[in-house]
């Protein structure tokens, strides 16, 4: 990989010019001072030529979109992912992989645990008619799909699993407002741990603020942020379990 390859910047208008759009909120109602506070803002994280393309009152508060120029690069060569283990089956090589390999349906368990009622992610990952063209675990002739719903207690989640000997749990987290998703996953791992549940659980963890280094941090064996599909995850499902066994 030659070094211009190696080292990216944000494209806008042309190549190398490092644009970006960039969105955030100010304690302070729009006009003309928060209007200058929002460049000031955008100044000190290091954009340059800062155009404000938006800004609107809300009640108190301003909202601003606004573009700028960065000046820092990423080598990419720096980045070590294993990009193989991102390639997800489709539907037919999962079931086929999962009766060739384990031999018996996979038994999965999904909730939104504490507090969140938000069920859109975890429905497009289990329902049967998915998300985008991907059908939903429930559609997956080699798959058992428990899918409890929402504002679901973490004792009543790992009780299900335990009922139910499931190989694994999937986790919803939306509500992450002052990162009560950290609170809630932690406790959800320490308590499948204190009943002795861990070992024999694949721990999964999804929503729009979780990505696989936040999951793995957690004690999660895998987390999936924005744009997963069912694929994704029983791909990873059915891998896992077979290496596990």
């Amino acid at each position: 990989m030659s070094s211009n390859d190696r080292m990216i910047k944000p494209y806008g208008d042309s190549w190398g010019d490092g644009q970006v759009q960039l969105s955030f909120t100010l304690p302070i109602p729009a006009g003309p001072k928060a209007l200058e506070a929002a460049k000031r803002f955008a100044a000190q994280m290091g954009l340059q030529g800062v155009q404000v393309t938006h800004m609107k009152d809300l009640y108190g508060f301003s909202h601003f979109i606004l573009y700028g120029s960065s000046e820092y690069s990423i080598d990419l060569e720096q980045i070590a992912i294993n990009e193989d283990a991102d390639e997800a089956m489709s539907f037919d090589e999962v079931n086929s992989f999962i009766e060739a390999e384990i031999g018996r349906k996979i038994v999965v368990v999904g909730a939104c645990t504490g507090t969140d009622a938000h069920t859109v992610g975890l429905d497009a990952i289990m329902n049967m008619k998915g998300y985008d063209g991907d059908y939903g675990l429930e559609r997956y002739p080699m798959i058992e799909a428990h899918n409890l719903g929402s504002q679901v207690p973490n004792e009543i989640l790992l009780q299900k699993a335990r009922e139910l000997k499931a190989d694994a749990i999937l986790v919803s987290q939306v509500v992450t407002q002052k990162n009560v998703h950290i609170q809630n996953l932690t406790e959800l791992v320490e308590m499948a741990e204190a009943e002795g549940l861990r070992q024999s659980l694949i721990m999964v963890v999804g929503g729009p603020r979780i990505d696989r280094a936040l999951a793995t941090e957690l004690g999660f064996d895998a987390g999936f942020g924005p744009g997963t599909t069912a694929r994704h995850v029983s791909t990873f499902l059915a891998r896992e379990l077979v290496r596990k066994l």
